[in-house]
């Protein structure tokens, strides 16, 4: 029985125009005064997604979100963390002398902020992640020894993919490396996914996988549509993750294919 639905936001549950349509909105309303637990699955913070949650209601004391793509499982309203893990400083020095030797950017986030690392290529992640979030420009030295939530290298969609041809078989082992959008590239901890958040979250509730239904469209969705009892794949989804889903909406994320699945598998209560 499904109990949970876990839904990826760009390309998934957002128009492309990063709105959620009002079919879209209603329909997981309605689930969610219904019982069924909503979570969005998302890379960003949880103040860069703030509007979204108001809009589908998820500001109850059981409502949570899966943030930076596994690492965070955090209380919508108290802004309290269920669960939490990442990379320390020392992780990440095999990703700093990648970028250096061949000039890419990179962004190393905490829970908290955005770190530019400043002895690098200036990164363009601040403008295209247009979040509520501080960004402060130090060099890699420099960087406080804490936990980490990832790295990011956003540039040029050309230029991410000359990255993923030099990747050595080192940093594939060190990192999860996805492509959350053309262009962004997230270096997460090796065992990190949105699967990793969705399973501490389903057994605080005392389920587990077969009661999720996963919505998503790329590769950071790819661990989820596997775990979860029914995986579904955006119509607009990569080849990949249609491969691995059980199941595909009838449209597009631009014409309200999350709902249009839903209104399927939940007519009893949508009706």
């Amino acid at each position: 029985m499904i109990k949970m639905i876990a839904l990826d936001l760009d390309e998934t549950l957002l128009n492309t125009d990063k709105t959620i349509s009002e079919e879209n909105a209603a329909t997981l309303r309605k689930l969610h005064e219904a019982g069924v637990k909503v979570v969005l699955c998302t890379g960003r913070p949880i103040n860069a997604i703030w509007g979204y949650l108001e809009q589908l209601g998820l500001t109850t004391s059981e409502d949570y979100t899966i943030t930076f793509n596994g690492a965070l499982v955090i209380q919508n309203t108290t802004k309290e963390a269920l669960a939490q893990s990442g990379l320390s400083k020392h992780d990440f020095q095999p990703l700093h002398a990648f970028a250096n030797d061949h000039g890419y950017p990179l962004d190393i986030l905490d829970f908290d902020q955005v770190y530019p690392i400043a002895d690098l290529t200036p990164s363009v992640y601040q403008h295209m992640l247009k979040a509520p979030m501080d960004f402060v420009s130090t060099k890699f030295v420099d960087l406080p020894d804490h936990l980490f939530s990832k790295a990011v290298m956003a540039t040029d969609a050309d230029v991410l993919d000359q990255v993923v041809s030099r990747l050595t078989p080192e940093l594939k082992e060190t990192y999860h490396v996805v492509r959350s959008q053309p262009k962004i590239l997230e270096f997460l901890a090796a065992d990190m996914d949105k699967a990793v958040g969705l399973g501490q979250l389903l057994t605080h509730f005392g389920w587990d996988f077969s009661n999720l239904m996963a919505f998503g469209d790329a590769e950071n969705d790819l661990g989820m549509i596997k775990a979860a009892g029914d995986g579904v794949a955006m119509q607009n989804g990569q080849p990949e993750i249609k491969a691995a889903a059980d199941h595909e909406t009838p449209t597009t994320n631009n014409e309200a294919g999350v709902a249009k699945y839903l209104q399927q598998r939940f007519e009893d209560i949508l009706a």
